[in-house]
């Protein structure tokens, strides 16, 4: 007997990295290898040397093919079995170690956009459909569309035992957002793109394409983020850590805004909830600041915050690393542990 094992990875293309996929078949009882791919043909590697690595580090299970079959997510090392250079994952990891004590969590929210026919699901043919206010969180073929999707992506997700925790239609036609965890770090990461992956493959069943563009219509319509919600131990118990980890944010703001996925100021231009991506602010129940306290918050004097910046088509490896260490850092030195 044997089972189909798909490994995924992330590959080299810039500036937005894309996920390719392909499947082994194994011996039942085996564990999933390092295995190899063309990384010339994957923006890793030249022709001449050509070999790309492999390593497995997260393995659950195939929602789609089901049975004994599994999904192998896998970083990409060289051939004398270092981190590629576009491993980003091995970034993250030594960076989530050192502050292993301050109990980081992240909750993502996914937003992305359905693509039929070369324009968004949902969009009439030449046109616009009625401005947005009644998409968010609608109901009615008139309000609402690739529902099916959405659907079987969430229960795909459930089954694979990913950290996902809830979806909603967002404010544009064809648009919707799933979230993670609460996670890790490392994590939140992993399941972030391992839930992308199944996104992408199950709509392309229904004849649909998802894309996180940032901002996928000009003009007077939201973009998509990956509004990331994040709390130490500290922060969780005390609201001067709460305030101390917005100020360190502040410190890093430009840094942070260069990690946080292309194409970022045609979605952080000061409208459509957004706070410009040349400036940095933070507030109690304000999605206009770059980074919002919830009220709720602010009334118990404990909680998270939620980094309102970071695109849809964001690395979550990225984002992580650098919210852990400017925000772990400052905490450390304020002595807020």
């Amino acid at each position: 007997m044997s089972y189909k094992a798909e490994y995924i990875w992330i590959d080299g293309t810039e500036p937005t990295a894309r996920l390719r996929s392909k499947t082994k078949i194994l011996a039942d009882g085996a564990e999933p290898p390092t295995w190899g791919f063309d990384g010339s043909s994957t923006n890793q590697a030249p022709g001449k040397a050509s070999d790309c690595v492999l390593k497995p580090v997260f393995v659950c299970p195939d929602p789609i093919r089901g049975g004994d079959n599994v999904l192998v997510l896998s970083e990409v090392l060289l051939t004398d079995m270092t981190p590629h250079p576009t491993n980003t994952r091995a970034k993250l990891t030594p960076v989530a170690e050192r502050f292993a004590a301050q109990e980081s969590w992240f909750g993502i929210e996914q937003e992305y956009t359905f693509y039929k026919d070369g324009r968004p699901l949902g969009f009439p043919a030449g046109g616009f459909p009625a401005p947005q206010g009644f998409y968010y969180c609608g109901v009615g073929a008139d309000e609402v569309y690739g529902r099916e999707i959405v659907e079987a992506h969430m229960d795909a997700c459930l089954e694979a035992g990913l950290a996902l925790s809830g979806i909603n239609a967002e404010v544009m036609p064809g648009q919707w957002e799933f979230q993670i965890g609460p996670a890790g770090p490392v994590a939140v990461a992993d399941h972030m793109w391992v839930a992308r992956w199944l996104l992408y493959r199950i709509a392309e069943e229904f004849g649909v394409a998802a894309t996180l563009d940032p901002k996928p219509v000009k003009g007077d319509w939201n973009g998509a983020g990956a509004h990331t919600n994040f709390s130490t131990q500290a922060m969780r118990s005390s609201y001067d850590a709460i305030i101390t980890a917005c100020e360190a944010l502040g410190e890093k703001a430009q840094e942070h805004i260069k990690g946080y996925g292309a194409d970022i100021e045609h979605r952080l231009t000061g409208m459509h909830e957004t706070a410009p991506w040349s400036e940095f602010s933070y507030g109690v129940s304000d999605r206009g600041a770059s980074v919002r306290i919830p009220w709720q918050v602010e009334v118990d004097k404990h909680g998270y915050i939620e980094d309102r910046r970071p695109n849809a088509n964001c690395d979550p490896y990225v984002v992580t690393r650098l919210i852990v260490d400017t925000c772990c850092t400052a905490l450390e030195k304020a002595g807020q542990v």
